[in-house]
């Protein structure tokens, strides 16, 4: 964790999305294991852990050099886009905490984004599914970046929409990579972490949350 006794007021906030604002690890997983299943394989912690918080080809090589596959990202995209399809309507819920996070945002007047390593049309559909595309000032997405988490460049573009310095930006992340990311940009960086990366290390970050419920959230952006 880290203190900075000079820390500017919170100006802005930028949410991950994956694992963060929604339960898509949770289906993911399920998808990483009826891929690798059909191939005789095991989706593992280690595998996941590698995967998470990435750009979709980085992460599906990953899958491929793990357990040395013969498939192409693109084959394997394209195989999880139709599990992941089958699975979302029904399995797809907001983490807890995050619709009434959102409401305070809103009646405080603090804009809020979203930088996440997944892909727009993905990203733009689940927002649809969830009603939720009209509260966010502005969607960055893996096509939005050259360099994708960890390195800071997503935030660093997420200050810059926003019309802030990145220390007068809360991003809230789950993912390890993700908080590696924000640090770098030099933001006020909370972990989230969920159960899947709830063994992840987040050194420099300020401080592990509970949920988007926990109450330090709100304390650090003035809304108690």
């Amino acid at each position: 964790m880290s203190e900075e006794p000079n820390q500017p007021a919170i100006k802005a906030v930028t949410f991950d999305l994956d694992g963060l604002m929604f339960n898509t690890e949770d289906v993911y997983q399920e998808v990483g294991v009826t891929v690798l299943a059909r191939r005789g394989k095991e989706f593992t912690e280690e595998l996941r852990n590698q995967m998470m918080g990435r750009k979709a080809p980085d992460a599906l090589q990953r899958m491929i050099d793990y357990h040395e596959l013969p498939d192409t990202t693109d084959q394997l995209a394209e195989e999880s886009a139709e599990v992941f399809g089958s699975l979302l309507e029904e399995k797809l819920q907001p983490m807890p905490g995050l619709l009434d996070l959102l409401s305070s945002l809103e009646k405080a007047q603090i804009p809020k984004g979203i930088a996440t390593s997944s892909g727009r049309v993905f990203v733009e559909h689940i927002l649809r599914l969830t009603d939720l595309r009209e509260r966010f000032e502005f969607i960055l997405t893996a096509e939005d970046i050259t360099h994708g988490k960890p390195a800071p460049d997503v935030y660093l573009l997420a200050a810059e929409r926003h019309g802030v310095k990145p220390t007068e930006m809360l991003v809230l992340e789950d993912s390890e990579i993700g908080c590696r990311a924000a640090i770098a940009a030099h933001a006020f960086c909370v972990a989230v972490p969920s159960e899947h990366s709830s063994t992840h290390t987040f050194d420099g970050v300020k401080f592990m949350a509970e949920s988007l419920a926990d109450d330090r959230i709100f304390a650090a952006l003035s809304l108690t």
